[in-house]
């Protein structure tokens, strides 16, 4: 009897010696193995782990804004072909959304909580109606400028605010009274000020093919051709260097070819 307690104490000795560390090593270890699957541009298995850190720890800022980029990403990807796909890319970005609110509550004075709120409620919003769209609009920019505020370096913000500058730029005079109108003020945007802040999003980072490809948009809508060209060709030589980069390459060819076939 007494040996089988001995050896039921030790037992639970080694139990509770092996399991505390890992148990106090959950959220941290789930990141780490989260952002191995990231670099690996598997976005889907990479949320799972975000998530089991986010549950084991809820107020854990790395784990709570890298689940919002995962849910961004996975949601991304995705080419919906029937209506029940939309409100499943619709009801990611959400949740993108929610990680990164739930993010800047535990951490407001960093930059990947906001970059990413304004991401994915830029892409949520897009399903929503002209007016939802207009009023959301001047809130995106609020936290791209916050993301720039905290991290002047971060690329992805200011590559998002030269969209921003472009996407309301491209809303002409007529069109933007009489969409004032009905849905209240309609921000204004500058082609100049997207070529700007394009361009340091290429001087921050000028391997990422998405940068120069929508440089090459806006001038595009500056009617300078031959610029576009220019930063279309770049995608084309630009390394692989996350999951949609071969998606982008197709794109900038896509434009070149357009441009080809206008005689430009």
């Amino acid at each position: 009897m007494k040996h089988r307690l001995g050896l039921k104490i030790a037992v639970a000795i080694i139990f509770v010696a092996v399991s505390l560390p890992l148990m106090g090593q959950t959220a941290a270890d789930s990141i780490r193995q989260g952002d191995e699957y990231y670099a690996k541009f598997n976005a889907a298995p990479a949320l799972e782990e975000y998530l089991k850190a986010a549950k084991a720890e809820p107020e854990n800022y790395e784990a709570l804004w890298k689940t919002s980029r995962a849910y961004y990403d996975v949601a991304d990807i995705m080419t919906p072909a029937d209506s029940k796909a939309e409100d499943e890319q619709r009801r990611l970005y959400g949740e993108s959304m929610n990680f990164a609110r739930r993010a800047i509550k535990v951490n407001t004075n960093d930059t990947w909580g906001h970059f990413y709120l304004s991401a994915a409620w830029g892409m949520y919003v897009l399903t929503q109606g002209k007016k939802e769209q207009v009023n959301a609009s001047k809130q995106i920019k609020v936290e791209i400028d916050k993301a720039i505020e905290l991290d002047p370096n971060n690329d992805l913000a200011h590559h998002a605010l030269g969209r921003w500058q472009r996407r309301m730029a491209e809303i002409g005079g007529a069109q933007r009274f009489f969409g004032g109108l009905l849905y209240g003020s309609i921000p204004k945007g500058s082609y100049e000020e997207s070529e700007k802040d394009l361009k340091k999003a290429i001087e921050l980072n000028p391997k990422y093919t998405n940068h120069p490809l929508e440089l090459g948009r806006t001038y595009l809508d500056m009617k300078k051709f031959d610029l576009a060209k220019q930063e279309f060709a770049k995608v084309l030589d630009l390394p692989i260097t996350t999951s949609k980069c071969e998606m982008y390459k197709k794109e900038a060819q896509a434009e070149l070819d357009a441009l080809k076939k206008k005689g430009k």
